[in-house]
């Protein structure tokens, strides 16, 4: 098991290992992500109070997740990159900047969306919207500082070292509707005598939640494959690659 860690680690062998996978969790996701559509949209009942509306959470709540799981994701490979000098784990974090950033933009798009009808407006200066947009500007930043020098090892440690000041966002976002007094609702109870809402609707949601976790891994991978091709392109394996293709 060490053995084939350690061979993780090797881009070469880490290409070709992403080019095997990622079909098949692309396609899984694809799968996961319909069925728990067909869930939401179809078998869980209108809620009591927002009638249908209440089905956009299908869509918001896995981004919004998502948008906190990627984040975390690159920061520790970020840390990684940074204690242990692991080129691949740099590499793993300027893949994930630009999925985490578009789970951030949508999950912001769909909340506003959402608000409306609730709240009255697309927007308000609320601790979990402010602290959501923060960490769509922490993801921007992190890809315009990786790219902002000649030199790629400067832009890894510059950037890796923004993600994990960025960390200090993550748990803000979480408990923000518990340290503060804000319009988004409070955290959800899922199971248990006091649970917020039923199975019926409950179960689809971790089934969306699952489909986008596959979706990231699938995309992830190939999005290494190419962040592995740009920064080996002078070594004798990509060449080799170019020559076969």
């Amino acid at each position: 098991m060490f053995i084939w860690f350690h061979k993780l680690a090797s881009p070469p062998y880490f290409y070709k290992f992403a080019g095997r996978l990622s079909p098949w969790l692309a396609w899984l996701s694809l799968l996961v992500i319909i069925a728990g559509l067909y869930g939401g949209l179809w078998l869980a009942p209108p809620d009591y109070q927002q009638g249908d509306g209440f089905r956009i959470m299908y869509v918001h709540v896995p981004n919004a997740w998502m948008s906190l799981l990627v984040y975390t994701v690159m920061a520790m490979a970020a840390a990684i990159g940074l204690i242990w000098r692991m080129k691949l784990a740099h590499a793993v974090s300027a893949a994930a900047a630009p999925l985490g950033a578009s789970f951030t933009f949508l999950a912001l798009v769909t909340g506003s969306l959402w608000g409306k009808p609730m709240w009255g407006t697309y927007w308000v200066w609320d601790a979990r919207l402010t602290s959501e947009l923060i960490l769509l500007f922490l993801y921007l930043g992190y890809m315009v500082l990786n790219r902002a020098f000649d030199d790629r090892r400067t832009g890894d440690r510059a950037s890796a070292i923004l993600a994990l000041v960025g960390m200090v966002n993550i748990p803000i976002i979480h408990y923000s509707v518990k340290w503060w007094n804000t319009l988004h609702q409070g955290p959800t109870v899922f199971f248990g005598p006091r649970a917020d809402i039923p199975p019926s609707m409950y179960i689809p949601l971790f089934i969306m939640v699952a489909g986008f976790m596959l979706y990231f891994a699938a995309f992830i991978l190939k999005r290494l494959q190419v962040e592995i091709l740009q920064r080996e392109r002078n070594t004798a394996w990509v060449r080799e690659l170019a020559e076969k293709s």
